[in-house]
Order: structure tokens, then C-alpha cells, then sequence
């Protein structure tokens, strides 16, 4: 279990944190809390969010509840090396939008004594590896997986399915777009879209 640190007056400890986990798993509303308490210990704190992410808000971090917390949008994972001076917390929120570039500036901040707090979604629509978000995982001290409710099964749900046609990686959307299921109803669903896609191919006997 992940246990909450802060840092200690006179002596920067840096180290990086990953929230990970599937869509309406409460990724977000687990960075705000950790960033809220950070606030609330009167540490200078700073929040960025990808550019192209304006689903609710163009300057807030807004997870599904409807909790908010101010943020800056940035276009590429450098920006946030130069924005992030003289600051104890960095929060970063849908990581996987973000460039290749994103564990290195997490490791360099940390580096620095920065405590650093990413959430992400771990996997895209067709439950591949997302993006940064492996290497995030590998470098991080403290990883945590949240879970959200499969519609289907009612069991924990760790994939994103996309039920809206496309093959974009990059589609932001809620539920009308995507819905949390578990392994057993994402491997049936991904078969079916299959057969819907290929409707004269038939299984080898």
C-alpha cells in the first residue's frame, strides 16, 4: 500500500508517484487528494495537464466527480522543467497524452527534490501499453492501480473500451465513447468488433 509522504523542511527528498488505471477508475480524483493535502501542508505546488485536453476545463484539472484543481496546460513535456522551478509538488494528469519525453523531465525533477505525481491511463482502447506511461511505471517508487466497475460483469475493470468507430489513439471522449470492462468482457467485446468488422470471415473449425 502507498504511503503518503511529505517532505521534510531543509531537505529536498525527491521521487516520483504513478496513479494508473482505466478510464472512470478514479485516477484524477486520487492525484487531486494527494495534491489537496500537499496544499493543505502549505508546500508549493504545481499541476500541469497536456495541451489538447480541454474536456471540462482549459485551466483545471477536472476528474469525473467534478473535482477541480487549477493547472497549466503544456504542449510538450519540456515545458514543465521550465515551469516547475522553485516548486516542491509537481502533479501531472493524463500522462499518456503526453511525449516520449515525460520520464525523463519526471526523473530530472525528481532528481531536483521535487516530489513528483503523475496519473495516466496505463493501457489505450485495444489494451496496449499507453504512451509514456510504461517507462513511468519502471522508474516510479510508488505505483498505484486503481479500478474501475465493469459495466458488464460487475467485476473490477481494468480496460478502456471504445465503443464509438475509429482508430485514432488519441480520442477524447467519456461515456459516450468508452465504457470500463474487465478482462473477460474486453476479450469478448474486442472479438465481436472483430466479426462485425470482418462479417464474411469465418473461425477455423
Amino acid at each position: 500500500m502507498f504511503l503518503e509522504n511529505t517532505i521534510t523542511r531543509g531537505r529536498r527528498m525527491g521521487w516520483i508517484e504513478v496513479i494508473c488505471g482505466s478510464m472512470f477508475s478514479g485516477k484524477t480524483e486520487e492525484l487531486i487528494r494527494r495534491l489537496r493535502r500537499a496544499e493543505f501542508a502549505r508546500l508549493k505546488v504545481e499541476i500541469f495537464k497536456p495541451g489538447l485536453d480541454i474536456r471540462y476545463s482549459e485551466s483545471e484539472v477536472v476528474s469525473h466527480d467534478d473535482s477541480a484543481i487549477r493547472s497549466t496546460p503544456v504542449n510538450h513535456s519540456s515545458q514543465i522543467l521550465l515551469l516547475a522551478s522553485d516548486v516542491e509538488v509537481v502533479g501531472i494528469d493524463e500522462a499518456q497524452f503526453f511525449d516520449e519525453g515525460l520520464p525523463e523531465v519526471c526523473n530530472q525533477l525528481a532528481n531536483m527534490g521535487i516530489r513528483v505525481i503523475v496519473a495516466g491511463l496505463d493501457m489505450d482502447y485495444q489494451g496496449r501499453p499507453f504512451g509514456p506511461m510504461p517507462n513511468l511505471l519502471a522508474i516510479a517508487e510508488f505505483v498505484t492501480k486503481v479500478h474501475a466497475i465493469c459495466v458488464e460483469t460487475g467485476n473490477l475493470a481494468q480496460y478502456s473500451y471504445r465503443h464509438t468507430e475509429g482508430d485514432s489513439l488519441v480520442h477524447l471522449g467519456e461515456k459516450e465513447s468508452y465504457v470500463p470492462l474487465s478482462r473477460e468482457a474486453f476479450n469478448r467485446a474486442m472479438e465481436d468488433r472483430k466479426s462485425r468488422q470482418n462479417p464474411g470471415k469465418t473461425s477455423k473449425s
